[in-house]
């Protein structure tokens, strides 16, 4: 693991600033660097932490995106998908987004 001996954070205190964001508990998407994933937490421990909340993540070009809910991910650029509305995927449970109420 890389770490940013600079950083006055832990890699749980990172880790807990990241997925208590407004972002995560309306279970939206986030983003951040892959070498700051490294170096303020570990990528070992970031994963762990996804897989234990259930959620999709994806990298690109540096970039992680973070999907902070349980709903599948579609790609559209196949030729085979097309968008779906809110309304058709309907209502959100906490359970959808990984979360229980004061848990």
């Amino acid at each position: 693991m890389i770490e940013n001996r600079k950083s006055p954070l832990s890699p749980e205190v990172w880790l807990h600033n990241l997925f208590t964001s407004k972002a995560v508990q309306q279970g939206g998407v986030i983003r951040r660097k892959a070498r700051d994933i490294e170096r303020f937490a570990g990528m070992a421990l970031f994963m762990r932490e996804i897989h234990r909340r259930g959620y999709q993540v994806a990298e690109n070009s540096g970039q992680i995106i973070i999907f902070c809910n349980r709903a599948p991910v579609r790609w559209l650029t196949d030729g085979h998908q097309r968008p779906i509305s809110s309304k058709e995927i309907g209502p959100k449970s906490f359970k959808d987004f990984g979360h229980t109420p004061n848990a």
